[in-house]
């Protein structure tokens, strides 16, 4: 069964508390802290910062052992997702744009995946199981791609995509529009969110009632889980981005 918190939980509240005092009452309403709860920082925000560090222990040392002469069983396969990863964008988004948008792309598909694999390890907490996290990531991949589309087209070119094919019907096309962009974020959001909260919870109901049986072949679901998410997620980043720079003929 998964703890309520993550094993970092305490410890970081803990030494914050001791570096800069008992947090105010007004912060704690924002921060949502339950009655009788005293926190600095929430759990899916240590556990998010936890993610970038494991990432970072991860790929800094292999960066340093590239090889183009003798690259290792790792480094191939690695550049063999990569590979992969290039194409599918240059697929959806446009021949030739598969490197430019790939640092973006890679690093929400890594972020993600990290994230949702949390769930296999009782002492931790995925952070994606937290509305606070999926909208980020959500809010973060609205961002980008409506700035990309504004630097590929320029702002009034951009815009005036929002009113639709037809000058007699932008009227009626803008809301719909601006109404359609902004239910992405709330799309991406809470899929990534209840899909990993259901994922979450069911696995902690079925390892209570067969706690010797279910853990391996729960592990082994959840990670293919957890890749299929963050698969789709980026997929629907790619979709919107495809949006934000196709050039109408």
């Amino acid at each position: 069964m998964h703890q309520e918190f993550s094993f970092l939980y305490h410890p970081v509240n803990k030494l914050l508390i001791s570096l800069f005092g008992t947090p105010g009452q007004k912060y704690l309403d924002m921060m949502g802290a339950k009655p009788g709860q005293v926190f600095w920082l929430p759990d899916h925000v240590i556990m998010a910062a936890f993610v970038i560090v494991v990432i970072a222990a991860i790929v800094i040392p292999v960066k340093r052992r590239l090889s183009v002469e003798s690259p290792s069983h790792l480094q191939q396969s690695l550049e063999l997702v990569i590979s992969g990863l290039k194409s599918l964008l240059d697929d959806v988004i446009g021949e030739g744009l598969g490197q430019t948008f790939m640092p973006f792309i890679g690093a929400l598909a890594v972020f993600i995946f990290v994230c949702n694999i949390f769930d296999l390890f009782y002492f931790l907490q995925p952070p994606t199981d937290n509305t606070s996290t999926t909208f980020a990531l959500s809010i973060t991949a609205f961002i980008f791609y409506n700035v990309v589309g504004v630097r590929k087209k320029g702002l009034f070119h951009y815009l005036r995509h929002f009113a639709g094919p037809v000058v007699l019907l932008a009227p009626l096309m803008v809301p719909i529009e601006i109404i359609s962009h902004l239910a992405r974020i709330l799309s991406l959001a809470l899929r990534l969110f209840g899909n990993i909260l259901g994922e979450h919870t069911a696995t902690n109901i079925f390892i209570g009632f067969f706690p010797f049986v279910v853990p391996w072949p729960m592990m082994g679901l959840g990670i293919f889980g957890s890749l299929i998410q963050a698969f789709i997620f980026i997929m629907l980043t790619m979709a919107y981005i495809q949006g934000a720079v196709v050039v109408e003929e």
